[in-house]
């Protein structure tokens, strides 16, 4: 196919302490489409970066962008892009920034957010009605801020009408090669993919790397600790430390995981490492000690015990059946049972 000679014209708006590697990804596609080689010319593609006080705007590693547009000296865009920051910080865009939004929307301009910019179009109201992509890593925190709405999980991004949302990381750069095919042609989008040492594009529905979840809580406060439970795999907190962090008593967390799940906050969070550990035998070639030591078990053989007992076959013996199509899936409800609870605490933090 041959490029057409139509420009993408593309403005950013970067939330404080935005994702760098959203960003970066989604933008070099543009660059590296835009002309020649890596000339960075913006002949077929143009960008910039947009603010209401032309500070410089801190990533979430510290980098700092400088925008190079006032909003209201904003030109015509084909898209909006919205970076998303730290969640459980006070990050987030200006009231102008907001309200700039929600008049492009008014216009028709089709907005995009990547990685956590999904919340803050959402905090916007310019999701309502549409279906939207979280990282399985923030799908509990999107359930937790907006209950009402469920966000599609288990996909690298979505394109909805006018909306555009990713999970962020290298997703964003399969989002804005799929923009550049579709306004400029495929050539150039696996050209940007291919400098970039990235295979293939990858089309929207692509399962996202990463764990799901096998326990969906009801109750508040047992949905926030498995949030805290996910998010620190690899080096769990002990059951008080747990209940320290979310300003309950031990025995108040245990009472609500016990009426929520059935389960103790120790044996969930065995459920959850396993059920990561599951995850990364069946989709990464990495050895059973790096597996281990990615959720939180102390060495191989520990976590070798554990999985056996769970799912009835090592981990090794997990892959090769896992190749020949058996289906083993989840631990099973009595997960952890031939353990007394003070082992399952030990083996939580272990």
């Amino acid at each position: 196919m041959t490029p057409a000679r139509k420009r993408l014209r593309v403005g950013f708006l970067l939330a404080d302490r935005f994702t760098l590697s959203a960003f970066a990804n989604f933008v070099d596609v543009l660059r590296l489409a835009a002309d020649e080689a890596d000339r960075s010319r913006p002949i077929l593609c143009d960008w910039t970066v947009l603010s209401d006080d032309m500070n410089p705007i801190r990533s979430s590693c510290g980098v700092k962008v400088q925008p190079d547009t006032r909003l209201d000296r904003a030109g015509s865009y084909d898209y909006l892009v919205v970076v998303g920051g730290l969640i459980r910080e006070a990050s987030g865009l200006s009231p102008a920034s907001m309200q700039f939004l929600q008049a492009a929307a008014r216009g028709g301009v089709p907005l995009v957010g990547l990685c956590t910019g999904v919340f803050l179009l959402h905090e916007a109201g310019l999701l309502d009605g549409y279906r939207c992509c979280v990282s399985w890593f923030h799908h509990d925190d999107f359930l937790e801020r907006f209950g009402s709405t469920r966000p599609v999980s288990d996909q690298i991004f979505v394109v909805d009408r006018d909306r555009l949302t990713c999970s962020g990381g290298h997703s964003a750069a399969h989002l804005a090669a799929w923009l550049v095919e579709t306004h400029i042609g495929r050539v150039a989008a696996i050209k940007s993919l291919s400098i970039l040492i990235i295979d293939e594009a990858m089309t929207g529905d692509k399962p996202q790397p990463g764990a799901g979840s096998p326990l969906t809580a009801r109750d508040p406060l047992v949905r926030k600790a498995l949030i805290r439970m996910r998010q620190r795999l690899e080096d769990p907190a002990t059951v008080d430390e747990l209940a320290a962090d979310l300003g309950v008593g031990r025995r108040k967390l245990e009472r609500s995981f016990q009426a929520d799940l059935g389960l103790s906050p120790a044996r969930a969070g065995q459920r959850l490492r396993l059920d990561a550990a599951r995850h990364l035998l069946a989709t990464t070639p990495r050895t059973v000690t790096d597996i281990a030591h990615a959720t939180g078990f102390c060495d191989a053989s520990h976590l070798i015990n554990m999985f056996r007992g769970a799912f009835g076959v090592s981990p090794a013996a997990f892959r090769r059946v896992g190749a020949a199509g058996r289906d083993i899936t989840r631990p099973s409800s009595d997960v952890g049972d031939s353990f007394d609870e003070k082992l399952a605490e030990a083996l939580y933090r272990a």
